[in-house]
């Protein structure tokens, strides 16, 4: 066939995608070409292109015009439900039957596997981390590797952990790529990538591929890399500096409704999320909250209502970072900035596909830093926490769930399967049924690697500042950091044509969201269950706790992660905050959450026939590192209750195992446990109590110390623990 035929199959496939029934559409250059790439050269093409630019459609046309010449199915990467449920509906619209696998949908997956088998199925979606699963990567991967006819690597960034989306599962597919039939077409692609990502996703997908010569046999070739212009002429920018988190939240309210259309407000935290969706809703606008928390019945929900703009806005988390299709969406805002130049692009990337004119408005927070902060705690271990996990399941002759690990490993289960998930791709330990196994294969910690990506990861937070911060162009800046070497003054954005919002807020709706934003109490639900696995560091602790010694429900005065008491308590708690006594607003906003506490459903001032009774005794959990804090916390609320101050649990941390950074929940236990004592003069005033006991400290984090610090009150004599802190993170 010649070239000029395949164009026109191609054109006529993309008419049918895109509902073009005079059939005028036609594909632009550089579509034109990763498609000849794929289906002419059978290459491997890295596409870097903006968002709305059309690489969906490289894919589907691709696909099409591969079947129809007899290769197998396409398979699709793809990181997001979302992303997933767009694709499945445009490739109907090109002919093209699709179906996915990921975890919304595990009743059908054994179906879908089976129709794969059959030819049933032209495109095959499916998450990263389905990669991985043991039954999966075993069974299903290996013939789906030697059938399939184009594999698509969407959202490629996510392979490179110098990107801003670093997911470990997509590392699996450096093993697939190699175990692909010579000829097999590859296509990668993503929005957002800098030349040291676009790299680094070039040498992590091995894109050298092959390509037939004109006998037919296999030749070499280079990869074929498409990078274009990353402006987007329907985009203004705008950033807006605000005092505080109640002045943003009040703008939000007093605007939204004259943004254009439809859109999306990011947060850096899904309580953020929470808070400022309710707010919103208060204030009489259609919103829907949308975070990784969301149930999936949830999410479909709240994307089917801004599809038909039945909704203002979703209140979002980076959970809708990608892969959520509607080109007439109007604006995105940001309350609080993300930590990148190229998370931030990737973002602002869903607006103004479809529509001359779009909105994109930043308003950054105090809190923003601290909030940075936190997840690049996340990071790679170091490499004698790598070594430990190692040598734990070099140990075992048997495989070994995240649960069994934990008492043995000092990571959180986050960062431990993290990790695991580099060292299973590295060939060092596999995942199979039940657990992981260590291969016994030697392994280089590259230390180099970790410290520069952390370095980089510092650096991209500078250039998120500087864009808050220039008085260039702002697209420019972005654009800029994105390595786009057209990148010119977009004549759009507040610094070039001047700013478009005012920062007058009405104050009524500034008291309102003060209001809200402090508005005290988040309920804190007692730990009912061990972890697993607490006999091998020494402790009989196993199943269920009994009801008898477990504490009730406790409240805290705000979350960490919040813009509300969140923005008061994380300097107050920080490591840099000192110690002192309890300030006055945090010890009212105390007082009045025991208020609220005691006339809630159950409390002791509700009259309800569950009312547990009065408080009878202050007792606090002493404190290494803000003793002054905590103990004039417990003074301070049994004076102004009226309640006797019975002491304070000691706390013996020899080892500062209680300070351990971001240890896991077990290895929190084993470490609150040891250190945790009841004196003699305050178990011997428990049993006389008529009510309960306030237990009385500063934060919460994994709930292990209030769970062992109420099974010693109990034990003692305890006839009920209610739990008071000032701070929970979650």
């Amino acid at each position: 066939m010649s070239d000029t035929q395949l164009r026109q199959e191609a054109d006529s496939v993309l008419a049918d995608l895109v509902g073009d029934r005079g059939g005028t559409a036609r594909l632009r250059a550089d579509q034109w070409r990763a498609i000849e790439a794929l289906v002419e050269e059978r290459r491997r093409a890295l596409v870097v292109q903006r968002t709305g630019w059309g690489k969906s459609a490289v894919y589907f046309v691709a696909t099409a015009l591969l079947r129809k010449r007899g290769s197998g199915p396409t398979v699709i990467v793809s990181p997001l439900l979302a992303l997933m449920r767009n694709q499945v509906e445009a490739a109907a619209r090109a002919g093209v039957q699709a179906r996915t696998i990921n975890s919304a949908n595990p009743e059908e997956w054994r179906t879908i596997e089976a129709e794969v088998a059959d030819g049933q199925v032209d495109v095959l979606l499916v998450s990263p981390e389905r990669l991985n699963n043991p039954d999966f990567r075993d069974n299903v991967l290996p013939s789906l590797t030697a059938s399939t006819g184009l594999l698509v690597v969407d959202e490629a960034h996510c392979i490179s952990d110098w990107g801003h989306d670093f997911r470990p599962d997509y590392r699996r597919l450096r093993t697939m790529l190699a175990e692909l039939p010579s000829g097999v077409p590859v296509l990668a692609t993503t929005a957002t990538a800098n030349a040291r990502v676009t790299a680094d996703v070039a040498d992590q997908l091995g894109t050298g591929g092959t390509a037939a010569d004109s006998g037919g046999q296999a030749a070499s070739a280079p990869a074929l890399v498409l990078r274009g212009s990353l402006d987007r002429e329907s985009l203004s920018l705008s950033v807006l500096r605000l005092p505080d988190a109640s002045h943003r939240l009040a703008w939000l309210g007093e605007h939204l409704k004259s943004l254009p259309g439809s859109g999306i407000i990011y947060t850096l935290t899904v309580a953020a999320a929470t808070e400022v969706a309710a707010f919103l809703r208060q204030c009489g606008h259609e919103v829907a909250s949308y975070t990784g928390r969301t149930e999936n019945a949830d999410r479909e929900a709240a994307e089917a209502d801004l599809l038909a703009n039945r909704v203002k806005a979703l209140v979002a988390t980076s959970a809708l970072g990608m892969g959520f299709d509607k080109p007439d969406l109007g604006f995105v805002v940001h309350l609080g900035s993300p930590a990148s130049p190229i998370a931030y692009y990737q973002q602002v990337g869903r607006a103004g596909r479809g529509v001359d004119h779009a909105e994109v408005l930043l308003l950054p927070g105090q809190e923003d830093e601290a909030i940075w902060r936190y997840f690049s705690s996340l990071t790679f271990p170091p490499e004698e926490q790598v070594r430990r996990t190692l040598d734990v399941l070099a140990g075992s002759d048997r495989p070994m769930s995240l649960a069994a690990l934990e008492p043995r490993v000092e990571l959180r289960r986050s960062r431990l399967e993290m990790m695991l998930k580099v060292l299973d791709v590295d060939g060092v330990v596999q995942r199979v049924k039940g657990g992981w196994l260590a291969t016994g294969q030697p392994w280089h910690y590259d230390a180099g690697r970790y410290e520069w990506v952390e370095r980089q990861r510092k650096a991209e937070q500078r250039a998120m500042r500087g864009y808050a911060e220039t008085t260039e162009c702002r697209m420019e800046y972005l654009r800029r950091e994105l390595d786009d070497e057209a990148a010119a003054p977009c004549g759009r954005c507040d610094n070039c044509a001047g700013g478009r919002f005012s920062p007058q807020v009405d104050e009524s709706l500034v008291v309102a969201a003060r209001g809200e934003l402090r508005r005290p109490g988040v309920r804190i639900e007692p730990r009912k269950m061990w972890p697993t696995g607490m006999q091998v560091v020494g402790l009989d602790l196993k199943g269920k706790i009994p009801e008898q010694q477990q504490a009730s429900a406790g409240r805290a005065l705000g979350r960490l992660s919040d813009i509300g008491w969140g923005n008061r308590l994380r300097p107050l708690l920080s490591p840099q905050g000192g110690d002192g006594p309890v300030p006055d607003d945090v010890l009212h906003g105390a007082v009045t959450v025991l208020s609220d506490w005691a006339k809630s459903p159950g409390g002791w001032a509700s009259g309800t026939p569950e009312a547990s009774g009065r408080p009878a005794g202050v007792v606090a959990i002493e404190s290494r590192t803000r003793p002054q804090l905590v103990r004039s916390f417990a003074e301070r609320i049994a004076g102004i209750g009226r309640i006797p101050l019975l002491g304070a649990l000691t706390c013996a941390d020899e080892f500062g195992m209680l300070n351990a950074a971001r240890s896991n929940g077990a290895q929190r236990l084993r470490a609150v446990h040891e250190a945790l004592k009841l004196p003699p003069e305050l178990a011997g005033s428990l049993n006389a109590l008529e009510g309960p006991v306030l237990l009385v400290d500063d934060y919460t984090d994994t709930g292990w110390t209030l769970a062992v610090a109420a099974r010693m009150l109990r034990r003692a004599g305890a006839k009920e623990v209610l739990p008071l802190v000032l701070a929970t993170e979650g």
